[in-house]
């Protein structure tokens, strides 16, 4: 059964309370009896097993491929002309 998180809008009293999906939901506090909403809890999603791939993800300083191919882990890199420090003569004429 799930957990539900509640907060009392006149009190401010927050409790959790395990209920199964098809219950009722709370509609008052049991402290003072005013009128309770239900709160979110954030959850993230991990996909974790054989049939996922680590480009399903997406990567800190790489974009990942949407098309699950083996092309997309080739690295492309730029060509950047090497320079040479200029030589400095010391002409002393």
């Amino acid at each position: 059964m799930p957990t539900y998180g509640y907060r009392c809008t006149k009190c401010g009293h927050q409790f959790e309370v395990f209920q199964r999906m098809s219950d009722e939901p709370i509609q008052t506090c049991p402290n003072c009896e005013g009128k309770v909403t239900k709160m979110l809890y954030p959850n993230g999603v991990v996909f974790k097993g054989s049939g996922y791939y680590s480009t399903d993800y997406k990567s800190s300083g790489s974009a990942a491929s949407s098309n699950g191919s083996g092309s997309s882990t080739e690295s492309k890199t730029e060509s950047k002309p090497e320079t040479k420090p200029e030589s400095k003569s010391d002409s002393s004429d």
